[in-house]
């Protein structure tokens, strides 16, 4: 069930919540880290989607990575655990995979504190079926730190680099479940049924599989909007985004909702005649889908509300750093946009 009510913010109070968001700071530290390693969007292989993806044979490894924030692991070390194996399988179904295995590197002070982190892990890893197979430990650290890493295959792509003009931008959140606390993580998983988790995964493999999506990104910490934004600078596109068109669990306020990092969110980008087909194959499974703007060739992200508009970020600013001019459906990236 979701709302549509206006928002209390105009949208120019929206705009400004948005940028000055935590997650949209981190997105911005992407491009640094791209220039000192020497990436750039005009490599053979560029950058800018939720895996590395690599040919092999027939299809691809995808390879995933996610570290995790200091102060969420020691606040919440368990979620934190478990959250080392949901957000990677999230990067893998969004390119279009599904995941074969976790290796994880945890540094603690001490074995006992520890022991939630790990807990976490385990049982993420045996609700979603994916094993852990090996990582690095360091219990003698000053402090808890976390990173994770997956491993998957997709036999077809789903990338951030095949938007284009005229197609239509869809948010698809699993709303059966709520905040964790006064945090913007939105938790759809623990205690969710094991069997519908992985089923639920499984629509992102074959609606690639079924060329039903033109490009497509996991909602990390920038939110909804700042993943879409991620993904159309990718495509080097822009898009008229429609606030009040954006789906929302009933009760939660827009300005909240669009920073959340959900357990199971995307944003996608499909031509106008497959929409339907899409959002019922998520309907389908209880999960929220809805078209929220079209994609245009503006190189700008536009915030509507009843024929108002507001201009969120023009891309001749680099977001990530990762827009492109390259032939759409590009079907390889050996760079994760979560650096």
């Amino acid at each position: 069930m979701s709302i549509l009510a206006p928002s209390r913010l105009s949208l120019r109070d929206l705009r400004a919540h948005l940028l000055s968001a935590r997650g949209f700071a981190h997105k911005l530290d992407i491009s640094a880290v791209a220039a000192k390693l020497g990436l750039s969007t005009s490599d053979t292989i560029p950058f800018g989607d939720d895996c590395a993806a690599i040919p092999d044979g027939s299809g691809y490894l995808l390879f995933a990575i996610e570290g995790f924030l200091n102060d969420f692991v020691a606040a919440e070390p368990y979620f934190a655990g478990y959250c080392g194996v949901m957000v990677n399988l999230s990067d893998i179904a969004a390119m279009g995979g599904r995941p074969i295995a976790v290796v994880d590197a945890i540094w603690s002070e001490g074995e006992e504190r520890a022991a939630a982190v790990l807990e976490g892990l385990r049982a993420a890893s045996e609700i979603y079926g994916v094993p852990i197979v090996g990582g690095h430990t360091n219990s003698r650290n000053g402090q808890g730190q976390l990173a994770v890493a997956v491993l998957g295959r997709a036999n077809r792509l789903i990338t951030s680099f095949g938007a284009q003009t005229g197609d239509v931008l869809l948010a698809a959140v699993d709303f059966r479940g709520g905040f964790r606390g006064q945090s913007l993580n939105w938790d759809a998983s623990t205690g969710a049924p094991p069997e519908r988790l992985r089923g639920d995964l499984e629509i992102l493999p074959e609606l690639a599989e079924s060329g039903l999506v033109t490009a497509g990104k996991d909602i990390s910490m920038a939110g909804l909007v700042g993943s879409a934004m991620m993904l159309l600078e990718a495509s080097g596109r822009g898009a008229r985004i429609d606030v009040d068109a954006i789906p929302r669990p009933a009760g939660v306020a827009l300005e909240r909702f669009l920073l959340a990092f959900p357990s199971f969110g995307f944003v996608l980008t499909v031509k106008s005649n497959d929409a339907d087909d899409v959002v019922a194959r998520f309907d389908s499974r209880g999960i929220s889908c809805a078209a929220i703007g079209t994609v245009d060739d503006s190189h700008k992200i536009r915030l509507r509300r009843d024929g108002e508009e507001v201009e969120l970020w023009d891309f001749a600013n680099p977001f990530i750093g990762g827009s492109t001019t390259r032939d759409a459906g590009r079907e390889s990236s050996l760079w994760s946009s979560h650096a």
